[in-house]
């Protein structure tokens, strides 16, 4: 054979290779969390520089806590930031922010940690009275803001930190809007989209087995850690390697 048509039927089967060869996914870089009620994003410090270590970008979103349209709108704030497909974590009532802000079309995944995970036409506050209170600690202020009880704080939200960590983490709580807590989910995007979950075994905000139903139902790949609500603060690898391996399987 001509050595020119060696080369062309060399050129033709490469082709047909590269052809029938699935394109690489793109590891997915970005990382949106998310915080819940009764805190602010500090919490995710130890988390997000575990995941900054190996090599992801992380934004933390504040939340203002005033209504579900408020902090979905700070959410999507900062999704519009970010420079290919991002992956959204929440924490507690974050759950509920990432799940209607999680329709975003760069949003590949969602994350849950100690979180709600609503249906379309549920609140946080529906979904709490739908099984066995965790505690009955919760207060409202003149104006309708919630919070928890200061002495309650520590053994409710953050059993496993340490005493005076705890403590600091209670008087500096970031108080939630009784409308927000109340505000139903108009699109739950994991409907659309894969979903993970973390439940601390040892949760006295939210009860354990409501996460655990909730995660059930929204088909998410589910872990268990023994920790407090906290669990973001308290167990940081933990939280970071369920990112990490949601970013992986959500890579495009």
């Amino acid at each position: 054979m001509p050595i020119k048509s060696v080369a062309a039927a060399i050129a033709a089967v490469a082709l047909v290779s590269a052809a029938g060869t699935p394109a690489r996914a793109e590891p997915v870089k970005n990382i949106v969390l998310v915080h819940g009620a009764f805190a602010d994003g500090s919490g995710w410090r130890d988390v997000a520089n575990i995941l900054v270590k190996d090599g992801y970008t992380v934004s933390v979103v504040q939340e203002p806590l005033t209504s579900l349209a408020d902090d979905v709108a700070a959410t999507k704030r900062v999704l519009e930031l970010q420079q290919g497909p991002a992956l959204l974590v929440g924490h507690s009532y974050g759950g509920v922010v990432i799940t209607e802000a999680g329709n975003a079309p760069n949003v590949v995944g969602l994350v849950y940690i100690a979180a709600f995970i609503p249906d379309n036409g549920e609140s946080a506050v529906s979904l709490l009275s739908s099984a066995p209170a965790a505690n009955n600690d919760m207060r409202a202020t003149k104006d309708d803001f919630l919070y928890l009880d200061l002495a309650a704080f520590p053994a409710d939200f953050a059993a496993d930190l340490a005493p005076a960590q705890a403590n600091f983490m209670a008087h500096s709580q970031q108080m939630l809007a009784k409308a927000a807590g109340g505000a139903p989910v108009t699109a739950a995007a994991w409907h659309q989209k894969k979903s993970w979950a973390l439940i601390p075994t040892r949760d006295h905000n939210i009860n354990p087995d409501l996460e655990r139903s909730m995660a059930k139902r929204a088909g998410s790949e589910t872990i268990e850690v023994p920790a407090s609500h906290a669990a973001y603060v308290s167990k940081p690898e933990d939280v970071a390697r369920l990112i990490e391996r949601a970013a992986k399987a959500s890579a495009k």
